[in-house]
């Protein structure tokens, strides 16, 4: 049997387990729920959530990965023979969120593209992103140029690809993400005779809003918060499995857990202070409603507000969001190519071009969706979608909370929670949280699980 690849050390390791986590659900998802669920009243329930039911997922993946060595896909079979099935489902899900993320990164390396060769001003005309989605060539061609950035990456391999663009592109998003975010701050316009700055929207974004507050309203919030945090730290998509196994025994998973945790948390934080303020002096609050369309709609048009710093500022952005997007995308392909790997034995070569091929058609697929292949669909949680919706709402609604409750039985119920405890204290380190996790993983975690996936059936 040939040796495993691993991460040359922790530091490896963590940044592109939050490399994985910091995706475009961070830039454009989390500014948006803030500011839609009261500020810092999302924010409280935000880190509470990370610190609670986000360490508990991230522990028990990450340890299940390192535990058993293996891929998502064959990991769960080695944890309890009875259970490979749960593996199956695990592995499924990259499988269909990998195509759309592609497209999703296209369109973001068409706005950088604009940016950079100076025709910014274009993207704010009204009808320029459906314009754009619905043509029948240049998304096809933009998510080809992203698939295949993706596939390199994985195709170097764990040390020398992840790893290697990982310590790379992740301390860069974080400056560039922190230097925005305070440029944002520092914005000022004549509103109405009022001058109206970055700190109104500051506070727009950290200092709760309870008017109105009720048991449903908060009840909303919290889902809101959990949803968000369960994209948004790679859970129940088997790239924490894959990333795990790829740890060295010796390497403190606690101490790289924390981290993780915080550096995701802090990324999101500092996403909503880069979008926020600007949205709030150039736009007001009604700004904050563009949901998805906040990068490529309602942002460019900002920018160009902000005169000749903004294309500047525009350029900068553009290429911070695409890391996200990068780094998220590498760890998606990664959890399938490692699966084939595994399970076939295949090798990295051969599985990285499998699945690149698969990307590139199914990507293919997904951008026709917006023109030639294009359809509504009336969704269970009320909202109407077409191919790329409807992928998204399989894999992030449905089969990712089942993945996640049915992961929590097998580690709370069946193998017990000393299966995680003793993987995390394999070198004597301390468990701090130890207490909090058994917990959570047998009743909380699952009970909220169950909440999110009835929210998704529109049930609650």
């Amino acid at each position: 049997m040939k040796e495993r690849s691993s991460f040359s050390g922790k530091i490896g390791f963590v940044l592109a387990a939050a490399g994985s986590a910091v995706g475009l659900g961070n830039i454009w998802r989390f500014p948006y729920l803030a500011a839609k669920n009261g500020g810092g009243l999302f924010l409280l329930c935000y880190i509470i959530l990370a610190l609670t039911f986000g360490f508990t997922l991230l522990t028990t993946e990450i340890a299940i990965g390192r535990k058993t060595k293996q891929s998502p896909l064959t990991a769960y079979g080695v944890i309890h023979k009875g259970w490979n099935k749960l593996g199956v489902l695990a592995c499924i899900v990259p499988v269909i969120i990998l195509p759309y993320y592609c497209a999703i990164g296209g369109w973001v390396v068409k706005y950088l593209c604009t940016f950079i060769i100076g025709h910014d001003a274009d993207t704010v005309a009204d009808g320029y992103f459906t314009g754009f989605i619905t043509s029948d060539v240049a998304p096809i061609i933009y998510a080809v140029i992203f698939i295949l950035a993706t596939s390199v990456i994985v195709f170097l391999g764990v040390e020398g690809g992840i790893e290697k663009y990982s310590k790379i592109l992740m301390p860069a998003l974080f400056v560039m993400i922190v230097g925005i975010a305070i440029y944002s701050l520092t914005l000022k316009k004549e509103v109405d005779g009022n001058i109206v700055s970055g700190l109104d929207g500051l506070k727009v974004y950290i200092l709760p809003d309870f008017t109105g507050l009720t048991f449903s309203r908060l009840l909303s919030v919290i889902l809101d918060a959990m949803g968000q945090l369960f994209y948004s730290i790679s859970v129940a998509m088997g790239i924490m499995i894959a990333y795990g196994s790829y740890v060295k025994k010796d390497v403190n998973l606690m101490t790289s857990i924390n981290q993780i945790e915080i550096f995701d948390t802090l990324v999101a934080f500092f996403a909503g202070l880069m979008i926020i303020p600007a949205v709030i002096v150039f736009m007001g609050k009604d700004g904050l409603s563009a949901g998805p369309g906040l990068i490529f709609v309602s942002l460019p048009k900002i920018f160009n507000e902000m005169g000749g710093i903004g294309r500047v500022i525009g350029i900068v952005f553009f290429i911070t969001v695409l890391f996200a997007a990068i780094t998220s995308s590498v760890s998606i392909m990664e959890a399938i190519v490692a699966s084939l790997m595994d399970s076939l034995n295949y090798s990295r070569k051969k599985s990285s071009i499998i699945v690149t091929v698969y990307a590139l058609i199914l990507g293919v697929i997904v951008c026709l969706g917006y023109n030639k292949l294009y359809f509504e669909l009336k969704l269970p949680n009320g909202s109407t979608g077409q191919i790329l919706d409807v992928m998204d709402y399989l894999s992030n609604n449905i089969m990712m909370p089942v993945v996640a409750i049915l992961t929590c039985i097998l580690i709370g119920w069946v193998v017990k929670p000393e299966t995680v405890i003793d993987e995390v204290t394999l070198n004597g380190e301390k468990f701090g949280r130890k207490k909090l996790y058994i917990v959570m993983v047998k009743f909380i975690a699952p009970l909220l699980l169950t909440l999110l996936l009835l929210s998704a059936f529109g049930i609650i």
